[in-house]
């Protein structure tokens, strides 16, 4: 049972610094477990424009278990409070298909009671038991591995995203990039100090400058030679793929840009050129969000034209 004292994702802050809270659901789908693997057992709650749920999508999507488990989708448009309603009449958002709720709190209200008035708020990704009608994870780095695991028990495709011979290394890659990458993108656009910020984003760019330096005649981030596609290059693309779209605007991450660094720039588009990875990127839903959610950095809500270069093919 969770701890709702724990609370969900919400912002806090530390002397100006932003501080990221921890999901709150842990379990694991395991055999002979609570949660086995099956087939059309369970269901993903995710935002389009959310970096954490992109994981899960791309997880699901590289290892063929996009007829084992089904998914909905989120406006992009965060309410006030951060939470996330459900408009099938958005482009690319759903209904909530499974549960008929109008906002993602409902959902977790049917896997804890009280939740809609515990003053907590659900976050994306959500991965759904339609048998136990409960919630079993949100934590991505979680889902993604479990996901793995479903693959192995032979509802996927055959491949792996963690071999077992380099999980050590996929784990200290997807380490070393979460709170300097993935999360030090967050920490630099919503800092209250100028120190704060100064020290979130020299990290961050500390950190790319490394894996421009680390890529260099590879192709993905761990494993001997050029390197083997795995769960860690799935971490980092979700961040570098948001970067020159939102994050070198909106969060003040402009030392540089991810098109500045070939390496990077490579990497991205070999990710992109995978068969069905492009069609997980909602460059609207990605763009406006982040644009339009976040009043106290943009309150006037305003969506910028570009960039022109790029990726993402939003300039006009």
């Amino acid at each position: 049972m969770v701890d709702l004292q724990s609370g969900a994702w919400t912002k806090a802050f530390k002397d100006g610094a932003f501080v990221r809270k921890q999901s709150e659901f842990r379990d694991v789908i395991v055999e002979g477990g609570l949660f086995p693997p099956e087939d059309n057992r369970y269901h993903l709650y995710v935002s389009h424009a959310c970096p954490w749920a992109h994981r899960t999508l791309l997880a699901r999507l590289l290892l063929g278990l996009e007829k084992r488990i089904t998914y909905d989708v989120v406006d992009w448009r965060m309410e006030p409070d951060g939470s996330w309603t459900f408009n099938p009449d958005e482009p690319g958002a759903t209904a909530d298909s499974l549960n008929g709720e109008r906002s993602l709190e409902g959902v977790y209200n049917r896997a804890f009671e009280g939740w809609t008035h515990s003053g907590k708020v659900g976050t994306v990704p959500v991965l759904w038991d339609k048998q136990l009608n409960t919630i079993v994870n949100n934590e991505s780095r979680e889902i993604i591995r479990m996901f793995d695991a479903m693959a192995s028990a032979g509802l996927g495709n055959g491949s792996t995203l963690c071999p077992e011979p380099l999980k050590a290394d996929i784990d200290a890659m997807i380490d070393a990039n979460y709170e300097s990458v993935n999360n030090g993108v967050y920490k630099s656009g919503f800092a209250r100090t100028q120190s704060a910020y100064d020290s979130a984003v020299h990290a961050l760019f500390n950190r790319l400058d490394e894996l421009e330096a680390h890529m260099e005649g590879r192709h993905w981030l761990v494993g001997d030679g050029s390197g083997v596609l795995t769960e860690a290059d799935l971490c980092l693309f979700t961040t570098l793929v948001r970067f020159d779209l939102v994050y070198v605007v909106h969060f003040k991450c402009n030392l540089k840009r991810i098109i500045d660094y070939p390496n990077l720039s490579g990497f991205l588009e070999r990710m992109l050129a995978l068969p069905g990875v492009r069609d997980t990127c909602d460059w609207h839903h990605i763009k406006a969000h982040y644009f339009w959610s976040h009043e106290s950095l943009n309150p006037y809500r305003i969506i910028p034209a570009g960039p022109a270069v790029g990726p993402h093919s939003t300039a006009p």
